[in-house]
């Protein structure tokens, strides 16, 4: 048997591998909604105990729509912009770029340095398109090694990353983003106060030491945040009919509930 991948991740690095391993389990499934055999392979590979991080049901399927729903902005991204560039910001171990890449975009994917350094044992090889940063997105040394891209048209995906900092942390680095790149487009999600409270009990009880933080009433409050920064679209958990929540659709009817947690896509400048 090969030996174990050892890893050391607390803090908000430490919620990765509750992500990861949704991924690994719906996979296991046989009506999975979503197939990721690395998710799998690296579950079994990484010391440690994974028990502790097993999530409701409800939540598991939550984590899988959203990183369907993160793909599915990606894919319409670069059906319009075939050249783009894609910055995945807090990657995890996550392998979107494998699963979206158009032959064509240039892939950045950046988080802390403990983290991309995990990544590099269990993901290792780049290609020409793809490129690992190591650092925090609220530094800007990061923004230099992407700015070579410039003029192309830039998103920017922050999948279960912001609501972990601070909203002056998440305001600046808006801000920032429209100067150094005008008119780029930005994905991701939020959560009501609500949510942040009743997550933030499930990450305790699972001996998670980080805490959520920043939360969002609705999606346009960021508009005023700064000129230029526009609400494009949002989607909600239990809008579709189809939805494999729809077993939950009476939440609809609840308003703390209804629209707790969002997708939202915005442009900046």
């Amino acid at each position: 048997m090969p030996e174990k991948v050892a890893q050391s991740l607390n803090g908000v690095s430490e919620t990765l591998l509750i992500t990861l391993y949704v991924r690994a389990r719906e996979s296991q499934r046989p009506n999975a909604m979503f197939k990721d055999e690395k998710a799998v392979e690296m579950v079994r590979r990484l010391a440690c105990d994974f028990s502790r991080l097993r999530m409701h049901r409800h939540d598991e399927i939550a984590v899988i729509m959203r990183m369907s729903k993160f793909d599915h902005q990606v894919r319409n991204f670069l059906a319009r912009y075939p050249d783009a560039a894609v910055v995945h910001i807090g990657c995890g171990l996550d392998t979107r770029f494998e699963r979206v890449d158009n032959g064509r975009v240039e892939w950045f994917d950046l988080d802390v340095p403990d983290v991309m350094d995990l990544r590099r044992r269990l993901i290792p090889g780049e290609c020409s398109r793809y490129h690992a940063l190591s650092g925090s997105v609220f530094d800007d040394g990061w923004i230099g090694e992407v700015s070579w891209c410039k003029p192309r048209p830039f998103l920017f995906l922050a999948e279960g990353v912001f609501p972990y900092f601070e909203e002056a942390q998440v305001k600046s680095l808006f801000l920032r983003l429209r100067e150094h790149f005008p008119g780029c487009e930005m994905v991701c999600d939020a959560h009501t106060p609500f949510v942040i409270w009743a997550d933030n009990l499930q990450l305790a009880y699972a001996r998670v030491t980080a805490r959520l933080h920043w939360s969002l009433k609705h999606g346009r409050d960021v508009e005023g945040w700064g000129e230029g920064i526009r609400l494009l679209d949002e989607w909600n958990y239990y809008e579709d009919d189809e939805s494999p929540l729809k077993a939950y659709r009476w939440i609809r009817w609840i308003p703390p509930l209804a629209k707790s947690s969002g997708i939202y896509h915005y442009r900046l400048g």
